[in-house]
């Protein structure tokens, strides 16, 4: 698929790389991040992900995450979560990929770029019983998954791409 250089841990799964920029202000920023970092992880490698991927990750607050959505998304209100793919997927998933574009430079498949706010992910937790931790997850690798080709515009899709995120949570820990 890719030629670009994989770099493998000792058990043989690839180590994409992840990167988290934001207002460290917020607690969430320092406490999450390797939480942020395995479940991006977690669901490339539920996806059989075999090549060198880059995701960004910007951690931001209901106004910076407000911003956003008016610029790239024309809708002007806060949401959760924003996801902003790179590549073309004609399918959900992996081997969904259409033609993969590689970062010239590094070799690496830039997958796309994930907004996080921490006020919302505080509130939600909050709205549905959970901790922190668990809703940051959950909206990490509902990103993630946004950055491999899934969405939720019909309910046969969104029931696919539900059932991933939860199947994932499971995997790294979580009671869902």
């Amino acid at each position: 698929m890719i030629t670009g250089k994989r770099e493998k841990e000792k058990d043989g799964r690839v180590m994409h790389k992840v990167y988290i920029k934001g207002n460290y202000r917020h607690k969430l920023c320092g406490v999450c991040g390797r939480l942020i970092k395995q479940a991006v992880y977690q669901a490339l490698e539920s996806e059989a992900v075999d090549s060198l991927c880059t995701v960004n990750i910007l951690i931001t607050d209901d106004k910076g995450i407000r911003e956003y959505n008016r610029k790239y998304r024309k809708t002007d209100k806060t949401t959760d979560v924003l996801s902003f793919p790179m590549q073309v997927f004609l399918q959900p998933g992996w081997s969904g990929l259409n033609t993969a574009e590689p970062d010239m430079n590094t070799g690496d498949l830039p997958l796309g770029d994930i907004i996080i706010s921490t006020e919302s992910v505080k509130r939600q937790a909050e709205e549905y019983g959970n901790t922190i931790k668990h809703e940051i997850v959950y909206l990490t690798i509902h990103s993630t998954l946004h950055l491999l080709g899934y969405d939720h515009q019909s309910k046969q899709t969104e029931i696919l791409m539900h059932t991933k995120n939860r199947s994932i949570m499971r995997k790294m820990g979580f009671k869902i």
